[in-house]
């Protein structure tokens, strides 16, 4: 249920309220906006009746929330959420670029990617210390000597760093060297690990599973905002369909479909999904346009020697002539490019 307080209430106001749902066996969830302060009273339904809030001082409301995803909805949180990651703001009207080679293979690889990238505008450095393969015998990441490198990629660039957590015993670990766990498409529902996230204090960046509704990606957003953790991104990377021509199918219906029932920023990952350089940045604008908040993109100088998905991997030069088109279309739809 949602509760809204009365306009004007003071912090006293919203701690008794928050007091009095904790009582009646339910989980405060505060979300304070510019006029009004909204509680979601989160737990089993039936454990109080919406009557019995109603009758709290302060209480101007009480609304049911009608989705199986609480947090997550915009009826909890009618505003779009903007989020803070080291200087940039992702989320309502402003877009970011995430960009970087698929893996981290080498120190020297990750410093020239990030130089490009950044000055081709990218705001967000990305790259996989380690990495979920089909085969066990495909290149599985440098672990922890990658997310040293991302860590002085980061100081020597003044990007934020993403990249992808597997497991929860190495959330701990990745806490000093990256400012936002990607949880992968492989792991959207692997509920340990996003209830792992979910204490901490970092963004989670989570991709829609291959085979995976829409309400389910949200639910597994809802996992991580369940532990306190609110600063959540979404991303669609293409889904199985049967069509062959490319690795799986970008869904840019998602895209306004996921605004419109939720707060949360949305981006679009373009290679995973094309699976080709060449379809790469048609589908980076389209899902833009869609009203996307960013996209992720992965970029190699030499992507016929990337020791992972290399065919689906933009050069510098290509990703430079794309930043220039998002940019625009940021600007006609009335956002802006971080």
């Amino acid at each position: 249920m949602i509760i809204i307080l009365k306009s004007g209430s003071s912090e006293e106001d919203i701690q008794h309220v928050a007091d009095r749902i904790t009582q009646l066996g339910l989980t405060p969830h505060i979300s304070r906006g510019e006029f009004r302060t909204i509680i979601g009273a989160i737990g089993e339904e039936g454990a109080a009746l919406p009557e019995q809030l109603e009758q709290i001082a302060g209480v101007e409301k009480v609304m049911p929330i009608m989705r199986p995803y609480k947090l997550a909805s915009r009826e909890f949180n009618p505003d779009d959420t903007v989020l803070d990651i080291r200087g940039v703001k992702v989320g309502g009207e402003h877009c970011a670029v995430i960009a970087g080679p698929c893996s981290v293979e080498n120190r020297e690889l990750l410093f020239d990617v990030a130089r490009q990238v950044k000055a081709a505008g990218a705001s967000i450095l990305r790259g996989g210390a380690f990495k979920p393969r089909t085969s066990p015998y495909s290149f599985q990441g440098l672990g922890k000597q990658g997310l040293e490198y991302l860590a002085q990629a980061r100081a020597e660039f003044d990007m934020p760093i993403i990249t992808e957590v597997m497991d929860p015993r190495d959330v701990e670990l990745m806490a000093d060297y990256t400012d936002i766990y990607q949880v992968g498409a492989r792991n959207m529902q692997n509920y340990n690990l996003l209830l792992e996230v979910g204490q901490t204090k970092k963004p989670v960046f989570l991709k829609r599973g291959m085979a995976a509704p829409i309400n389910e990606l949200l639910m597994s957003a809802e996992y991580v905002m369940s532990r306190g953790n609110h600063q959540v991104i979404v991303c669609e990377r293409g889904i199985r369909t049967f069509e062959t021509q490319t690795r799986f199918t970008l869904d840019i219906s998602a895209v306004p479909v996921i605004r419109a029932n939720s707060h949360l920023p949305v981006f679009v990952d373009p290679s995973h999904a094309a699976g080709q350089r060449e379809l790469v940045a048609d589908l980076a604008l389209a899902g833009m346009a869609a009203g996307a908040h960013g996209v992720m993109v992965e970029v190699h100088t030499n992507p016929e020697q990337a020791l992972s998905d290399g065919p689906q991997s933009m050069l510098p030069s290509s990703f430079r002539r794309l930043m220039e088109r998002l940019r625009q279309i940021a600007e006609l739809s009335g956002r802006r490019l971080n």
